[in-house]
């Protein structure tokens, strides 16, 4: 996923504010920044309302819900000491509440945010679990987490048909989510499990790019016969073909919510031509790119085809 970042100005957000259907969650910014190490924080391209200094921290008007997907800092808040924030934990943010938060100098740190309000919004954010006393919400990485995540990001960057109300349902996904990691927090898992999700985390963060899995089996200090059978019985499929799943649904989705062209949509999906994207999405998916885009869509539970023959 590319580094994005959408600030809506006034005149947008009252926009938003009445787009027809109103489902009572508004977007006012969304994002995705790799801050490398040993770098200021924040970042100059912020804006005023948004930017801060840590000697002075700073105050929202909206909600704010901040992923740290990588790296670690530190994060300080009205009605909490400061504390450590790690990859996989979520800052929850309340309009008027001060808060700072930083990366460690020496790692950086990889942030996706979305900055909400709305009627509907405040309802939601008045839930037992979201609570202003305990901003910071440990989930750990959850590709469901993630895909919601960059189908925002990808929603409000290609600002498709009826991206408004489709940016307020992701959000509302995107809380439901969060709500059930907080209730249910994170149940211990074994190694294999824990080596099996890091590494489907590499996928989902790097979909379109070429992995090589050997080298990512090394870095957990397992070989790769080992990695791809244990990966195989936890998903169901091996490591290569839930990467291309991945690749297809991204594809997919391109397909429906964006007017990029099919070219367009291979080379982003990190295919090497068209024509390879091609005959693999319809072995996928049953049918054409083009007649994907025109057909009807589908029911919301249908998934990528799966055939034995294709694990």
């Amino acid at each position: 996923m590319e580094a994005f970042r959408k600030y809506f100005d006034g005149a947008q957000l009252a926009e938003l504010a009445e787009a027809e259907p109103s489902w009572g969650v508004n977007v006012s910014t969304v994002g995705r920044h790799v801050h490398p190490p040993h770098k200021p924080y924040p970042d100059p391209l912020h804006p005023d309302p948004y930017c801060f200094s840590w000697s002075e921290g700073r105050r929202l008007h909206e909600f704010q819900l901040v992923f740290i997907a990588r790296g670690s800092g530190r994060f300080e808040h009205a009605f909490c000491p400061e504390s450590l924030v790690e990859a996989g934990t979520v800052m929850l943010l309340f309009p008027g509440v001060w808060h700072r938060y930083r990366p460690h100098e020496a790692s950086g740190w990889e942030e996706l945010w979305v900055g909400f309000d709305g009627p509907y919004a405040r309802y939601l954010m008045q839930q037992d679990c979201f609570d202003p006393h305990h901003p910071l919400i440990r989930i750990g990485f959850q590709t469901e987490c993630w895909d919601v995540l960059a189908r925002l990001i990808d929603t409000v960057k290609y600002e498709g048909v009826a991206f408004r109300q489709l940016a307020s349902c992701l959000v509302i996904q995107l809380l439901g989510l969060v709500y059930a990691s907080a209730l249910l927090k994170e149940a211990p898992q074994l190694r294999q499990e824990q080596i099996v999700r890091s590494i489907r985390y590499q996928i989902h963060r790097r979909w379109a790019e070429d992995l090589d899995f050997e080298a990512l089996a090394g870095e957990h200090h397992v070989s790769y016969v080992w990695f791809r059978k244990v990966f195989k019985e936890i998903t169901g499929t091996s490591p290569g073909q839930y990467h291309l799943q991945v690749r297809i649904a991204q594809a997919a989705r391109m397909l429906r919510e964006t007017g990029l062209s099919v070219s367009e949509i291979a080379w982003k999906s990190g295919f090497a031509s068209e024509f390879y994207f091609s005959r693999i999405f319809k072995k996928k998916m049953g049918c054409s790119p083009s007649s994907y885009r025109k057909a009807p869509a589908p029911p919301a539970n249908q998934k990528v085809q799966n055939n034995p023959q294709n694990r």
